[in-house]
């Protein structure tokens, strides 16, 4: 390892042993702060001007209070961000003049706003017997299998096929019931007819 090779450009080698003494020396040592910067402010001078950044004097000790004299609630305190200013119309809270998004209500409906759209609702298809019993197994077939786990009942031959089974062939019967769609594509009572 070459320890004193210059670099190119003619600039001296850094000497690692003298970094690393001048960062073993300055360990702890907070470093200055840079030229312009503003010193610290504690949040209890937040609230003050950027000129007022001294921090306040300790308080004196409170008086102590007189038997014959009312007692005087303490000071309340200067809420931080007394500053604020909110945008035309809304509120500083719930008990704000303008109140809050959460606050507004609907207008009630009248008698003039009667030529709106309602859209009906919409008509659901009878059921037939086959599709309730295709259902039925679907369901049913792993809801049988899971309450015999729960209840440790002896899985028997007759009890897996019922389950997986009625699974399965009420799977493949709602499949196989399943509309096509081609045969509709004639039917001009299914939206706007150009």
């Amino acid at each position: 390892m070459a320890e004193h090779e210059e670099s190119p450009g003619g600039v001296p080698p850094l000497d690692e042993e003298a970094a690393w003494a001048a960062i073993v020396a300055g360990y702890g040592q907070e470093p200055p702060d840079p030229p312009g910067a503003r010193p610290f402010r504690p949040i209890e001078n937040l609230m003050l001007p950027e000129e007022d950044v001294e921090p306040e004097p300790p308080a004196a000790a409170p008086p102590v209070p007189q038997p014959d004299a009312p007692a005087e609630p303490p000071p309340a305190p200067k809420a931080l961000g007394s500053s604020v200013v909110f945008a035309p119309g809304v509120g500083v809270g719930a008990a704000g003049p303008g109140g809050g998004p959460r606050d507004h209500t609907p207008a009630e409906p009248d008698e003039a706003d009667e030529g709106h759209f309602v859209p009906p609702e919409p008509e659901l298809p009878e059921a037939d017997t086959t599709a309730k019993f295709a259902w039925l197994a679907v369901v049913g077939g792993p809801v049988l299998l899971l309450v015999a786990v729960l209840l440790q009942w002896e899985m028997t031959w007759w009890l897996t096929a019922l389950g997986i089974g009625g699974f399965l062939g009420g799977f493949a019967t709602l499949i196989a019931r399943m509309s096509q769609g081609d045969d509709e594509d004639d039917d001009p009572g299914r939206g706007a007819v150009v």
